[in-house]
């Protein structure tokens, strides 16, 4: 037996503030510090041990990771950080705060850009968003689900024990992959911040799901 277990970052400032965040590199909040140690206090309760960690090239899953990881005393693991597992591009709601948007363009609007599975927010050109880039969901797994495929997969098929700590859309998207959930199940799915989430495999199948 071995596992795979799935990190939300804690709290970011951003999150606390209701502000769209995607690819801002904000940082966690004092609550999202607080989540990071008790991630790695439940880790470390359970005896967990691990032999390599990917994180996305965002300041607050990388701080989380360096809290949990300390606290739950892992030492020095063998780390990847890919781009690939970043937040959803949030395009031009990035910074907006998520009630003044609904405000202004409507709550059924603004719920459709945050939950649908295939229409991204709006593309504008804004000084956070100066390529006038955005996904939606399904963007965001056509770039997480292949780096599993090819990058973290082999490992944990070869029985090694792997931590991923990551964004609530990214992380979405690989549980869409691991649960083999439909795109209108997804939609449902909310990862919560600082839980982590674990995957139990025999033989390369999962034959547990559970948080900590």
């Amino acid at each position: 037996m071995n596992y795979l277990v799935l990190l939300r970052h804690g709290e970011s400032q951003w999150n606390l503030e209701n502000r769209f965040t995607g690819w801002v590199d904000v940082d966690i909040s004092a609550k999202g510090e607080q989540e990071a140690i008790e991630a790695g206090r439940m880790m470390k309760e359970k005896n967990f041990k691990f032999e390599r960690m990917y994180t996305s090239v965002l300041k607050r899953a990388i701080r989380t990771a360096d809290i949990a990881c300390e606290v739950a005393g892992f030492g020095t693991l063998p780390v990847e950080r890919d781009q690939a597992l970043n937040e959803r591009h949030y395009g031009a709601l990035q910074g907006l705060n998520k009630k003044e948007t609904a405000d202004k363009f409507g709550e059924a609007q603004v719920h459709l850009w945050r939950r649908s599975y295939d229409v991204p927010p709006p593309k504008d050109v804004t000084e956070l968003n100066p390529d006038g880039y955005s996904e939606s969901l399904k963007d965001t797994a056509a770039r997480t689900i292949p780096y599993y495929q090819q990058v973290i997969e082999p490992h944990v098929k070869a029985g090694e024990n792997v931590l991923v700590v990551a964004h609530g859309n990214s992380l979405r998207s690989l549980v869409m992959f691991l649960d083999n959930l439909t795109k209108e199940q997804v939609l449902e799915l909310n990862i919560p911040t600082g839980k982590p989430l674990v995957y139990e495999f025999d033989n390369g199948s999962i034959v547990k799901k559970y948080y900590l």
